[in-house]
Formats: C-alpha cells, structure tokens, sequence
C-alpha cells in the first residue's frame, strides 16, 4: 500500500504505468467495440451518434434489448475528463442487454475544451436525452473520472431534473475518483484546471446525496492503492447518509480490466450494477 502523505501524486495516480501490457488495452477496447456496434448495427439495435446537444462531441450510442427495453442503463466513460469518448466501450453493453435494458454511452466534450463542472452539465443533458427515450428505471455507471461524474448526478446542486432523479434506481462507481483535491497535485491538473472552488464543487466525497438512491462503490483490489483509497472515502463519507451505500473490492483486478465484468450478464459487478445481486458488496 501507498505510504501517507503521498510524496509523488502523479505515480499515484499512473494507472499505465503500473499494468502489464497496459498499451495492449485502448486498441483491444477500440476491437471490441466496433465489432459489437457493427454486430448490433446489423440487427437494427444500435442508434449512433444521437445529438444530444450542440457541441460537437454531444453524441450518444444507444443499444437496444431484443425485446422493449425493461429500463436505461447509462455508461459514462473515464480517461481523467481529457480521454477517450463512447465508442472505445460499446462491447460492455453486452451485460445490461442480455438482461433486458436499453444501454446508453455519451461522450462529452473533453478537457481543456471543457472544465469538469461543464462536463458534469453535458453528461446530465445526455442522461437526460436517453431518458426520454428509454422509459422505466434508469441505472447509472461510470469507470475511473466516470465514477465522479456519475456520482455526482445524485449529489450535490442538482443536474439532473426531478422527474429523471426520481427514475433512478441505482448508481455504481468503478473505481471512481470522488475527491477532486488531489488530482490538483497532478500535472494533469495543467489540462483540467482544477481549482479550489470546482474542487469543493464537484467532488462526491465533500457533497451531500440528493436522494436515497442505492450506490455500489466498486474498484479492484489490485488497483493503485489511491483508487482503493478514493472508492472506500466515499462509501465512509456517504454512509452516514440516508443513501444505501456498499463497497466490493474486486480480487485481482487493476483498472483496465476491473471493467470487464460489465459485459457479462453473470459477472458479480453487472449483477450488482442492474440490483440483482443485492447481497454483493
């Protein structure tokens, strides 16, 4: 484990840099998902590149269930808020499928184009868009800066509107990165810009839940201990609140493959994003 304080933030938070192979996994991501968009695009499941506001990068995927949808499931992608879009991740909706829910993956406008607190208004908007067009329960899940910003849609000044906040049955950070402060210590904090005020803001740990919605903190126990760190701070900050909370700490997994186990309908963590499987944690 990481000995604390932290002398070195960026080593902290180099995921890479710490993973075997780690350069293999954003080409073998972007494979999988284009052959499932493809597979699904065949089958008439798949609307892409739906516009769900005016920025260029306000584009949305949603796959559809066989039959009608049973609900929404939201994936919202990491990449530290300056990565990545939607269409590295499309394969992960293979899990929520098979059970029967729409799935929508947004991508959003990334930073320095954007600052955090904008990013969090675009993922709403898109939450928002796909929930008029998927009815019944929504259920939200983000990896990595995903597990902040899906975190902060049920938390803090609202941004998401009243009837969609009400739709929502559940929300799962993987690995996510609920304090903000010390990301500030990173020299990526040169592309986010985050200051003391966004800071404060936008970070889940120092918010309070806007509802009693259940949430799964979930990251891999063989992650850079601040990931593990990040994920048990905000199960202790937000159990002291009316919001059922419970925390897993995946056995053997990093942060590149901790992810996989959405794609499968029987894993634990897909069991666990969608309620089914009430006692993991």
């Amino acid at each position: 484990m990481t000995d604390y304080p932290i002398s070195d933030y960026d080593d902290a938070y180099a995921n890479g840099a710490h993973i075997e192979g780690a350069a293999d996994y954003p080409p073998q991501w972007s494979r999988q998902a284009e052959a499932f968009r493809d597979a699904l695009a065949a089958a008439g499941r798949a609307r892409l590149d739906l516009a769900y506001g005016p920025a260029e990068r306000n584009r949305l995927d949603l796959f559809l269930p066989e039959s009608a949808p049973k609900g929404l499931a939201v994936f919202v992608h990491g990449g530290y808020w300056r990565a990545f879009s939607k269409s590295e991740w499309s394969h992960l909706a293979a899990g929520p499928l098979a059970h029967g829910y729409a799935v929508a993956m947004p991508s959003y406008t990334l930073c320095p184009d954007n600052r955090i607190a904008g990013i969090g208004r675009e993922v709403a908007a898109a939450i928002g868009f796909a929930a008029n067009e998927v009815a019944g329960p929504i259920r939200l899940t983000g990896h990595s800066a995903g597990g902040q910003l899906v975190t902060r849609m049920i938390s803090g000044p609202a941004l998401l509107s009243d009837a969609v906040t009400a739709r929502i049955a559940g929300v799962t950070s993987i690995s996510g990165v609920h304090d903000l402060r010390p990301i500030m210590l990173t020299a990526m904090n040169d592309t986010l810009k985050i200051d003391d005020a966004e800071a404060q803001a936008e970070s889940p740990v120092l918010l309070e839940p806007r509802a009693p919605i259940p949430v799964m903190a979930w990251v891999g126990a063989a992650e850079r201990p601040e990931f593990v760190r990040q994920n048990r701070a905000l199960y202790e900050m937000w159990r002291g609140f009316s919001t059922p909370v419970r925390m897993h700490e995946d056995q053997g997994r990093h942060h590149f493959n901790v992810i996989d186990g959405l794609a499968d309908p029987n894993h634990p963590l897909c069991r666990a994003f969608l309620g089914l499987d009430q006692a993991a944690g």
